[in-house]
């Protein structure tokens, strides 16, 4: 029996039921949307054909560089490259695994893992590490990681040798940690 009492009550729940409803389905329209695209990536760094998204992470971390003797430049110095160390989250903030090295290893937290050989770089901005393209070794363990062939560097955010801190002969062997962020889109077959 609908009483005057009792009709403000029905009419605030099935506003709030139609509401959700209506959230729900905007959110699920919106994940669609947010779908990674590679299209507007440079060229060299696109998967082939044949593949499809199967894991998207953001890593944030830190990338190690030591002052050495330049390769091949007797008595110069530079900035060299030692390696990563970086949580990995998912696109909730989740932290679902890392990646560190040397060699560069992405390990999920299900204990799947891998190595990767580099086959592309491509410029992504001043002061940012570049695109990058990897082939990845088959992995070890069993997850999320199995089976991935392909992971792309996308989405950077610094990580480039420090241009602030001088690598001279009388800084060799120091090393300058920088922090960045980027994207790893992991790839597998169809």
């Amino acid at each position: 029996m609908l009483t005057s009492r009792t009709a403000p009550r029905i009419a605030a729940i099935a506003t709030a039921v139609a509401s959700l409803g209506l959230l729900t389905a905007c959110g699920s329209m919106h994940k669609k949307d947010m779908a990674f695209s590679q299209e507007s990536l440079p060229a060299a760094i696109q998967v082939p054909a044949g593949h499809k998204v199967a894991w998207e992470t953001v890593g944030s971390g830190d990338i190690t560089y030591e002052c050495r003797d330049k390769a091949n430049a007797p008595g110069q110095t530079e900035w060299v490259f030692v390696g990563p160390d970086a949580v990995l989250k998912d696109r909730a903030g989740k932290t679902v695994g890392r990646y560190y090295g040397p060699p560069a290893t992405w390990e999920a937290n299900d204990g799947s893992k891998l190595t990767a050989t580099q086959l592309a770089v491509a410029p992504s901005g001043a002061g940012n590490l570049p695109y990058q393209l990897v082939k990845a070794n088959p992995a070890t363990g069993s997850g999320a990681l199995v089976g991935v062939s392909h992971i792309q560097r996308v989405a950077l955010k610094g990580g480039v040798a420090p241009a602030d801190k001088p690598c001279t002969a009388a800084q060799k062997g120091q090393k300058a940690v920088v922090q960045y962020q980027a994207d790893y889109i992991f790839w597998k077959p169809v």
